[in-house]
């Protein structure tokens, strides 16, 4: 089994920071990775303004999709709502888990409402904090949506709705044995040092990033087996003690 990879950006909005972002685009385009772009629809969270409203957000979006790159549906207002960590139980804050289903149903058309007014049509489910229950997968399913980003698999697989998941499970490049990894990245806040450090892991991995359509492809009929089970648990507890062990050391520093 090869070790393959994508890359994906979350919070992309008119009010990112720009500065950075024409950086990364340079670089992604130089050595031709096609990444998914998480986009807000229709961002309401203070928490991402790093620049002044870019008036032409739109066009770059269409042009992005235009160059092959991936656009994904990331939320709708960007706001949580609840404390409900969701299926995937990664943080404590959703802007869909634990709503009602009517809920659910008006904000994923709201925002399928607003990609269509811009002729975008994004191809994955991206949800704000990770969070998203049973319900909001329902409500995609039944909206046409058909795949989701998210889950710490080592490889696609379909759920029982034929949602086909792809995991994330990286916040970074790291050299993994085999398996298909997601590195999820959020450029807001980087500095020139952060910028040249993705430009050499980019490098670095060139050779083994994928596009997500290439994915789609590969592992479109793939059913879930126990090896997806067990691999899934391994990754979630890891994720857990390392955060454990952030605050345990945290705390000792005070």
């Amino acid at each position: 089994m090869l070790t393959r990879y994508l890359v994906r950006f979350d919070d992309i909005c008119p009010t990112m920071n720009w500065t950075v972002w024409r950086q990364v685009e340079d670089a992604l385009v130089e050595e031709g990775v096609e990444p998914i772009l998480a986009v807000v629809p229709d961002n309401r969270d203070p928490n991402l303004t790093f620049d002044w409203p870019e008036p032409r957000f739109w066009n770059r979006v269409r042009r992005w999709q235009a160059r092959g790159w991936t656009i994904g549906l990331h939320g709708y207002h960007h706001r949580y709502e609840t404390g409900d960590a969701g299926i995937v139980g990664r943080y404590r804050c959703s802007e869909f888990a634990g709503l009602s289903r009517a809920a659910q149903r008006r904000k994923i058309a709201a925002a399928l409402d607003v990609f269509a007014q811009e002729g975008v049509a994004p191809e994955v489910w991206v949800a704000p904090a990770h969070s998203f229950d049973a319900i909001t997968l329902e409500e995609l399913a039944e909206q046409g949506v058909r795949f989701v980003s998210d889950g710490y698999s080592l490889l696609p697989h379909l759920d029982a709705r034929g949602l086909l998941w792809v995991p994330q499970q990286l916040g970074g490049f790291r050299r993994m044995p085999f398996g298909l990894w997601t590195v999820c990245l959020h450029h807001n806040r980087w500095t020139a040092a952060e910028v040249f450090e993705f430009r050499e892991r980019l490098k670095q991995y060139r050779a083994r990033i994928a596009n997500f359509r290439q994915v789609v492809e590969t592992y479109a009929e793939r059913q879930p087996r126990l090896a997806d089970r067990l691999s899934s648990e391994s990754i979630r507890l890891a994720r857990s003690l390392r955060r454990m062990l952030g605050h345990a050391m945290g705390n000792a520093a005070l």
